[in-house]
């Protein structure tokens, strides 16, 4: 698929069928995130796949809980503060490593949707899940097969976009 194409087709989705995403899935959508531009090539991303009651204990930190719920497994992306050599680059990095893995998943005709608002509870999750201080919650995408068609996306025209000195 053309890469434009396929950015422009992408779209989050939020609810998806029953039924397992296979772990070389996973494994191949882990592999499109690290691949990932970051500054110095300080690759600052750690993951954290999961399924089952995990995932849906991470439900409880977000308004959001259905679509943890309803996902076949959710991937976590962190922040490693001792491979940060710059925070603001490396969340940029971060940015681009989910949306590396994003672009994966709709090319493999599954669905994502890439949450933000539970990171307001990164403090509650880091005990939750026993995490090592230096991993920061930065991502989370839960991940499934899409119960519906995607809808048409909209978006502001370019012009309105482009600042002009």
């Amino acid at each position: 698929m053309d890469v434009l194409k396929a950015i422009k087709l992408r779209r989050s989705i939020r609810r998806f069928k029953k039924g397992g995403v296979s772990k070389d899935i996973v494994k191949r959508i882990l592999e499109a995130g690290r691949w990932a531009p970051s500054g110095l090539n300080n690759q600052p991303w750690r993951f954290m796949v999961l399924e089952g009651d995990n995932k849906d204990g991470l439900s409880r930190y977000t308004h959001y809980s259905s679509i943890i719920k309803g996902a076949d497994k959710v991937i976590l992306v962190f922040l490693d503060k001792k491979d940060s050599y710059n925070y603001e680059k490396d969340l940029m990095a971060i940015g681009s490593c989910v949306q590396n893995m994003l672009l994966y998943v709709h090319s493999q005709k599954l669905g994502a949707c890439w949450l933000g608002e539970i990171l307001n509870k990164r403090k509650e999750i880091s005990k939750f899940l026993r995490l090592s201080s230096n991993l920061e919650l930065e991502a989370v995408v839960a991940l499934g097969k899409p119960l519906k068609g995607k809808d048409k996306g909209a978006r502001k025209s370019l012009k309105s976009l482009v600042v002009r000195v």
